[in-house]
């Protein structure tokens, strides 16, 4: 027997009933992520079981806040392919025409039109907490899952042919067994933590605050990345003419620019920013969190496997992370029904191999390359300052370095799940 995981409660193994709460699959943490591979594998005959901390209709949930994501080409397939994408109200989602790259006070900059790859869009959108309630509306009638929330495991103990868990914050259920366990609880993931993954954790000594402005001038879908000494800031086209702001800057400095008035921080965005697209003005609320590097080695044991955010957090750079998230699910989901349909045990450490083969990669190229961004674009050494603009120019001018580009970050490169085609599962 594989030694268990406990949290403070000792429950004798077998106390758990295996009829009626016994699951295929149980999704520990229904963020975004969490909940779209629930979404992903609810129209299938696998038993789903969502455990999350959070309650989904107050402030304290974390993953269903005023964010504004950057959702992938890819992704949106993904959302489409699962059913939910239809379901959003299409006042919610802004299209991403254009993106346009630059780095301040020097010559380099890259342009990416829509219209230069044969798509309506490069990518989209949305505020969190609209895809948030969305995902959890869609799952509330699903007769294949069944959501705790709030509730939280307390103890799980894994054998050779399944996982034995104990819930604590619920009253009706309190024990459930699974045969795969997934944990979708973010990047401080405590699930993650008592297994002793090992995890390779890197502090930016950066913060990003977000906020929204409205611009002096129609923002026309087109979305900016601008690299300055303070780090990278990105501007996101929103409904009504507003643009979400991503701003970073140093872990020192962040409380000034969260405390200062709402004049002195406009004009700080307009220096770092410029007036291409007029002046800012009606500042929104401003938030922050910390930014780092993590990254699992092999994010998987038998029964158990991380994905999302507890298993890879990048830099917000290039907007990559939730749609990494995304592109977890839609592997891990094809993986474990494939897995299903040929009789074989969902839970199986050949199967969960099998997703982390199909997923490194990816998963590796992502975070190498934002990595790489924030280090490249804040050195003032200025052989590196003429090398990435001269890369930034490249981009811009050469059709198939350009396209490759946006290939990628639309997630639309490699060997490709079925929802990622915009296929179904089954």
């Amino acid at each position: 027997m594989i030694p268990s995981a406990n949290f403070g409660l000792q429950v004798p193994y077998l106390m758990v009933s295996k009829s009626q709460n016994h699951f295929d699959i149980v999704i520990v943490g229904g963020g975004l992520v969490g909940a779209s591979l629930a979404c992903a594998l609810a129209s299938t005959d696998l038993r789903i079981a969502v455990v999350e901390a959070a309650p989904y209709d107050t402030e304290q949930q974390p993953s269903y806040d005023d964010r504004v994501l950057a959702i992938a080409r890819g992704s949106a397939r993904i959302l489409d392919s699962i059913g939910v994408w239809p379901e959003i109200s299409p006042a919610a989602i802004t299209l991403i025409k254009s993106i346009h790259i630059s780095d301040r006070g020097h010559f380099g900059a890259a342009r990416l039109h829509h219209y230069n790859h044969g798509v309506d869009a490069l990518g989209y959108t949305i505020s969190a907490r609209a895809l948030g309630q969305t995902l959890i509306t869609r799952l509330k009638r699903e007769a294949m899952v069944k959501i705790f929330c709030p509730a939280r495991v307390e103890q799980h103990v894994i054998d050779s042919s399944r996982i034995a868990l104990t819930l604590a914050g619920v009253t009706d259920v309190d024990h459930l067994t699974c045969q795969l366990m997934v944990f979708a609880d973010g990047s401080a993931s405590d699930m993650r933590q008592g297994l002793g993954f090992e995890t390779e954790l890197r502090n930016y000594q950066q913060s990003a605050v977000l906020t929204t402005v409205t611009p002096g001038i129609k923002h026309n879908n087109t979305a900016y990345e601008r690299f300055t000494d303070s780090g990278p800031m990105a501007l996101l086209p929103a409904p009504g003419n507003k643009y979400a702001v991503v701003c970073t800057t140093s872990a020192a400095a962040v409380g000034d620019l969260v405390r200062c008035s709402d004049k002195d921080f406009l004009s700080m965005l307009q220096i770092r920013f410029g007036d291409r697209v007029g002046n800012f003005s009606a500042l929104g609320k401003r938030r922050h969190y910390p930014l780092s590097f993590l990254y699992v080695d092999q994010p998987f044991r038998p029964r158990v496997v991380v994905v999302g955010n507890a298993a890879h957090t990048v830099h917000p750079v290039a907007g990559q992370g939730f749609n990494l998230g995304l592109r977890d699910v839609s592997t891990l989901a094809e993986v474990v029904v494939n897995a299903k349909k040929a009789g074989r045990d969902v839970g199986d450490t050949a199967v969960l191999h099998q997703y982390w083969r199909w997923r490194q990669r990816d998963i590796s190229r992502v975070g190498q390359f934002t990595d790489g961004l924030i280090r490249i674009f804040t050195s003032d050494f200025w052989p590196l300052a003429l090398l990435r603009d001269t890369a930034l120019i490249t981009v811009d001018l050469v059709p198939a370095v350009q396209r490759e580009l946006v290939i990628r970050t639309m997630g639309l490169k490699g060997k490709l799940p079925r929802l990622s085609r915009g296929l179904p599962l089954e």
